[in-house]
């Protein structure tokens, strides 16, 4: 596949999604809503947060809604953060709970003006809701911390049953669109949750930002070889204009092929397709 130059004006008919609709839909976005909580659904500007909410699961964003970083792909928003709200991890704890939800995903926004990068609220907020909710199994899906092993160590301690960190997109493009991140260092934190005995480690990259389909293998193959166990390949959409454009809408066969070469590279599991995101369908990934 060649690297394309054109930005296509209209999205393709395989990128329609449903308006979020629903009784289960309402009833979160009101928990969400009272317990003031972040999702990354809602400032990620997922494409399937109606599907997913229906459903009755949800993406919880903590250390607040502003990151230091700025990602030229992300819709979250960038700038000073608010004071970390200690009591964050009992709010999403209880939240889980009134949830009622048997998997839960964990994020958070880049928290570079910490010392500990937030690594202590991503502890205790997994400790809270192993307390509320002792049936819950958890994913993370961690920043680079900056690959302070230091910080790392309090999510392995924690053993979440997947621990996700998103290597985004490929090496050329990394600088560009991951601004504050390093391809290498993402990787280098994959393999060190894999070596420090995390079970189920997990990655995602985004496509239609001029990568080529030799890049994207490339990728994969690094992933591979520091024993990523399952990977996501998605679709990039553009939150707005003051994001990179999308370059390229990629087909469902091309989506297809790539998940063909993943199952042979090895991975347990491969999620590829274009409204494929980190967390979507996270709970087929305990098998």
């Amino acid at each position: 596949m060649a690297e394309s130059t054109t930005i296509r004006k209209q999205k393709p008919k395989w990128l329609r999604v449903k308006l979020p609709t629903g009784k289960k839909y309402t009833e979160l976005r009101e928990i969400v809503s009272n317990y003031g909580l972040n999702t990354i659904c809602t400032s990620g500007s997922c494409p399937n947060m109606g599907e997913c909410w229906g459903e009755g699961t949800a993406t919880f964003m903590i250390l607040g809604n502003i990151c230091t970083r700025s990602c030229g792909f992300c819709g979250v928003k960038t700038g000073r953060p608010e004071t970390v709200e200690w009591e964050e991890p009992e709010k999403v704890a209880r939240s889980i709970m009134l949830m009622k939800i048997k998997h839960a995903v964990i994020t958070s926004v880049d928290r570079d003006d910490l010392k500990d990068g937030g690594s202590i609220i991503w502890a205790e907020t997994v400790k809270a809701i192993r307390r509320a909710n002792p049936e819950t199994t958890l994913e993370t899906l961690i920043p680079d911390f900056q690959l302070d092993h230091k910080n790392i160590d309090r999510i392995i301690e924690v053993a979440p049953e997947v621990v996700s960190h998103n290597l985004e997109t490929v090496r050329r493009l990394t600088r560009e669109v991951r601004i504050q991140a390093k391809y290498d260092r993402s990787l280098e934190v994959l393999k060190y949750l894999k070596d420090q005995g995390i079970k189920r480690t997990k990655s995602g990259i985004m496509l239609g930002l001029g990568e080529t389909e030799e890049e994207v293998i490339q990728s994969m193959q690094d992933l591979a070889d520091v024993n990523v166990d399952i990977i996501t390949i998605g679709q990039y959409l553009q939150p707005s204009k003051k994001h990179l454009p999308v370059m390229e809408y990629i087909t469902p066969e091309q989506f297809k092929k790539y998940e063909d070469i993943g199952k042979k590279m090895g991975f347990r599991h491969v999620e590829s397709g274009a409204l494929v995101r980190s967390s979507y369908k996270a709970q087929k990934h305990l098998l």
